[in-house]
């Protein structure tokens, strides 16, 4: 049953998680539009969509010049589109073929980055130096059981003054029945401290198919995300709400300018994603 709530180690969902993960790299890098990239003006929807809000809140309102690093990067098609808007960028991610794949795009594009494979929930250990902004987006942080843990990271990653921008899927969104005829509540809003387990093949993104379809994933309200960066001592600097998605959450989602969004009648009933900013004092 998916959606199921279990009590499994941290270690083997992460470890079932990361065999999925590397599982998608090649369907991705066959249906993320990889040839686009070879525009040196090209920058992903993702990043298009988020650097009007990350650079009014950072010095001079621009990235030119800053120190960037990127959480949970995947095959790194966000991180080159934020180095070609002026950041030297750094891209974390625990999957070794996501960063190789990164790393070719990346070579391709004429684009230099940083690369380092380990944890989100350990990169303050595993990344050298400071960064003026931290940023992730999107699909991130239900993959990860320990909220406290990953906001140390990214204080500990920040120097003081620096920016931290996360936008992700809304909790109240995860908590629908994606094959409900309706908007209708089917999963746990709040946690309890145990992963939901699901059984997919397939990926959102390409037609293709993984060997490891067992992932767990944890839910997290907007009162965990919020609290734990605020209890990691980050000061709030910006919080809204969208509605739409870069990917098609749900058969009943049409295609939008930007990505995918409930019907018309729909689209003001629920968010889609939140958008946090917060800094380091």
């Amino acid at each position: 049953m998916n959606g199921l709530n279990v009590d499994i180690d941290w270690a083997d969902a992460r470890g079932a998680n990361q065999d999925n993960w590397n599982d998608r790299v090649p369907l991705h890098e066959a249906a993320y539009g990889l040839a686009a990239f070879d525009d040196p003006a090209h920058i992903s929807d993702v990043v298009r969509h988020d650097l009007p809000v990350l650079e009014r809140f950072v010095p001079g309102g621009t990235l030119a010049g800053l120190d960037l690093c990127h959480l949970q990067c995947h095959i790194g098609t966000d991180t080159i589109s934020l180095a070609r808007a002026g950041a030297t960028v750094t891209g974390v991610d625990f999957s070794a073929p996501a960063l190789v794949a990164a790393n070719a795009l990346a070579s391709r594009s004429g684009v230099s980055a940083t690369w380092v494979e380990t944890d989100v929930l350990d990169a303050r250990k595993a990344v050298s130096g400071d960064f003026d902004v931290v940023y992730t987006s999107i699909g991130t942080i239900t993959w990860l059981e320990d909220l406290d843990r990953w906001a140390a990271q990214i204080v500990g990653l920040l120097r003081p003054g620096g920016t931290f921008f996360i936008r992700d899927g809304h909790p109240a969104l995860y908590a629908l029945d994606e094959e409900a005829p309706t908007l209708l509540t089917r999963y746990p809003y709040f946690g309890d401290g145990r992963a939901q387990r699901w059984d997919d093949d397939s990926t959102y993104a390409g037609d293709g198919t993984v060997a490891h379809p067992r992932t767990y994933e944890w839910p997290h309200p907007l009162s965990e995300i919020l609290g734990s960066l605020l209890r990691a001592g980050l000061r709030l600097l910006h919080f809204d709400e969208g509605r739409t998605l870069p990917w098609q959450f749900s058969p009943r989602m049409v295609e939008v300018p930007g990505g995918y969004a409930w019907p018309e009648a729909e689209r003001n009933l629920l968010p889609c994603t939140y958008t946090v900013v917060a800094r380091k004092d």
